[in-house]
């Protein structure tokens, strides 16, 4: 490659002979004899390398080095002496010197010199350029974009990140966990989990808590930074502010999301802001709903949103325990309290000092330990086993149970007491059936996560499957729809899932208005008439959305229009 090259140097021999050898290399070679006519070049000449004398009358190459340093960073800097000094040589190099060569210079010592320096050149200026273009990036992008290393320190953020996060690029070096955020720390709850398993954490309409601007809304994003060879080397956050979405759905009344649940039906909406009341009123909550409806996440919501979210959100299953090892669980155990106690246990109560326990099947425990859990919901303490001595703790209880616990009370199998301790707020989750409006939305979400775990493309399902999604009864609920649909991932080998890909009993179902005719077919005939008039009517010969409404395949009403004979006009009301 062709350079410019400065040679800096009080003698005029050493100047030519420099000068010779780099220009028959083909470089374009200016000298200069003392410091004062360098600094005239470097301010007009945009320069590729420099070599310079150490001893220049009044100045020295030290000199020299700090103005280059100043005029062009990039650009590397060769010192020259005949008196070669370990204290100067040091100094150089502290300042940044690319090479240090003592005279008398060997023409092939001084090629090889200049040949590596200027390859050094050309990638220190490539890296400038992409540093340049990936700041432009980082600029032009209005969501906010932190970078950490596999230890949390923070490594870059764009100017996005200042507004969304409060983080200023003094915070660039120090460790995320340690700067002091305006927030609820939801991002460090992610980011932590994006490094220990290596793994895409995304968070949906999570609220920041944000001092400055409380109500802030934001999607949370983060990647694990893995190389082509598969080194890992920490994360990349990205925070995309949803606030004023969030505010026009909330005015509208059709939020389609809150935290990680689903679904713009008016149960929903109501669900959502009945939460968000909750979100800091530190009273106990039992969820009521059918097994699959998703009381996890509306825990899981109540604890998010609030004051406690810093703090720990523990999960216990309690119908998946015996009565003793619950108890162990749930309150901890001191050495030796009994056989295998080798020694003592935190209970899940104690790990949730400060934060949520979410009792999931609170509905199967037992009579004894209902009574040990109504003394915690009274006096806030509780003793480990094989222990007497009270521990005090501060955590909201969240319930959850498919149980009827009225008829259990009735029963004699569950304490009236502990009911109505545990139901100072009841939520009551819909079954699926009871809200079909939001299937398509469930849809759409469970595909896109799908893709994400493994690795497809598939982007929608066909008419006839959203037509048994609709249809179907759905006794699992929203759990059974994500498994039918992962189904069909597994199945599915192109862009669309069909109705070969689902489940057989998916396929297999007949609802009301695809029952084989009966022995007396007029009547029911007649009513099948009228709901599919009806239906058309409403959607203005729209047979897609009719079919939908009446819950059957776009197939079977296209067959039922044939069969009784419904005209386009008659669906109109065209005379």
């Amino acid at each position: 490659m062709k350079a410019n090259i400065l040679i800096v140097d009080d003698e005029e021999g050493m100047r030519f002979t420099l000068k010779s050898f780099l220009s028959d290399e083909g470089h374009n070679v200016l000298t200069a004899q003392s410091y004062e006519e360098a600094l005239d070049i470097l301010a007009k000449t945009d320069l590729d390398l420099i070599f310079s004398d150490i001893v220049l009358g009044g100045k020295t190459g030290i000199d020299v080095l700090r103005a280059a340093k100043e005029h062009n960073p990039r650009c590397p800097v060769v010192m020259i002496t005949g008196y070669p000094d370990i204290d100067t040589a040091a100094e150089a190099v502290r300042l940044g010197a690319f090479d240090y060569l003592p005279k008398p210079v060997v023409q092939e010592t001084l090629l090889h010199t200049a040949g590596l320096a200027l390859r050094y050149k050309v990638l220190a200026d490539e890296r400038e350029k992409y540093r340049s273009n990936m700041e432009a990036v980082f600029r032009s992008v209005k969501d906010a974009i932190v970078t950490v290393d596999r230890k949390l320190n923070i490594i870059e953020l764009n100017e996005a990140a200042t507004t969304i996060c409060s983080l200023s690029r003094e915070a660039i070096g120090g460790a995320i966990d340690s700067t002091p955020l305006c927030c609820r720390g939801k991002c460090l709850t992610a980011i932590r989990e994006a490094i220990e398993k290596k793994e895409f954490i995304e968070k949906h309409r999570i609220e920041c808590g944000h001092e400055e601007h409380d109500s802030q809304v934001v999607n949370l994003s983060v990647f694990p930074l893995i190389d082509h060879q598969g080194a890992f080397s920490g994360a990349v956050m990205v925070v995309r502010d949803e606030t004023r979405l969030a505010t026009l759905e909330r005015d509208l009344n059709e939020r389609r999301q809150f935290h990680n649940m689903i679904g713009k039906s008016e149960v929903m909406q109501k669900i959502y802001g009945l939460v968000e009341s909750l979100r800091d009123v530190q009273t106990t909550v039992l969820i009521i709903g059918e097994s699959g409806t998703g009381k996890e996440l509306v825990a899981e919501a109540l604890h998010c949103s609030g004051a406690r979210s810093r703090k720990p959100f523990v999960k216990v299953n309690c119908g998946a325990l015996s009565d003793s090892l619950l108890e162990s669980e749930l309150f901890g155990h001191v050495k030796g309290a009994f056989t295998g106690a080798a020694t003592d246990k935190v209970g899940r109560f104690q790990k949730a000092d400060g934060g949520s326990i979410f009792l999931d099947e609170i509905g199967n425990i037992s009579s004894r330990m209902q009574l040990s859990l109504l003394r915690v919901l009274q006096e806030r303490e509780f003793e480990r086993v094989g222990d007497s001595s009270p521990i005090k703790v501060d955590v909201r209880v969240i319930a959850a149970t498919n149980r009827d616990l009225q008829d259990k009370i009735r029963k004699g199998e569950f304490r009236e007491d502990l009911y109505y301790r545990l139901k100072v707020v009841q939520i009551t989750l819909p079954p699926l059936r009871k809200k079909r409006e939001d299937i398509p939305l469930l849809v759409e979400h469970f595909i896109k996560k799908f893709n994400e775990k493994f690795n497809r493309e598939i982007t929608a399902v066909s008419e006839d499957v959203l037509g048994a999604f609709m249809a179907y009864p759905w006794p699992g609920n929203v759990r059974e729809l994500e498994h039918a649909i992962e189904h069909g991932f597994i199945l599915c080998r192109q862009s669309t899932i069909t109705l070969d890909h689902l489940p057989s009993e998916l396929i297999e179902f007949k609802g009301p208005m695809e029952k084989e005719p009966s022995s007396s077919p007029e009547p029911s005939g007649e009513s099948d008439r009228e709901a599919i008039l009806s239906a058309l009517q409403k959607t203005g010969w729209n047979k897609a959305k009719a079919a939908r409404i009446l819950g059957i395949s776009e197939r079977t009403i296209h067959r039922k229009i044939k069969e009784y004979n419904i005209a386009e006009t008659e669906a109109r009301g065209v005379a």
